[in-house]
């Protein structure tokens, strides 16, 4: 049984514009550059040659990733609207020095907890899943325990 992706609609669009961008211009770029860099003599001792196959299997590593989560992703649901926390909801927590944290729940291959895109499988989004409108939730941070109470929920 494959694993499945869970992503949003956002997501799922910038997984396939890079699949795309992968497949059809930087791999030929990459078997290009290889070529050339073949042709160039000795392959114990060409340095271009043996980049550029690294670079086209870091490509083709990449494809091939990106093939598999396409082939298994699970759509999320952005339409349904739940007072239970759900992947794809923007969550308003208050922790227990009054201060706001807004993040958006997402599935692993979106998370980017620079934008405030936190995994369900982050600890923050294990704890915060399923739970409702008030509930206190006490995630482990590296800094120690935190404890945050759920304000709002909301979908884009």
């Amino acid at each position: 049984m494959s694993k499945k992706y869970k992503v949003t609609q956002s997501g799922l669009q910038k997984i396939q514009k890079e699949y795309e961008q992968l497949k059809n211009i930087d791999r030929p770029k990459a078997v290009k550059r290889l070529q050339i860099a073949r042709s160039l003599g000795d392959l114990r001792e060409n340095s271009e040659y043996h980049t550029a196959k690294e670079e086209l299997s870091e490509i083709d590593s990449r494809i091939r990733y990106l093939q598999e989560v396409l082939e298994n992703v699970e759509l999320i649901d952005e339409k349904s609207n739940s007072s239970i926390v759900q992947i794809g909801d923007t969550v308003e927590l208050l922790d227990e020095n009054n201060t706001t944290m807004t993040i958006t729940l997402v599935g692993d291959f979106e998370a980017d907890p620079i934008n405030n895109k936190f995994s369900a499988n982050s600890p923050l989004g294990q704890a915060i899943i399923n739970r409702s409108l008030n509930d206190k939730v006490t995630v482990n941070t590296p800094a120690g325990k935190k404890t945050y109470t759920i304000k709002n929920i909301t979908r884009d």
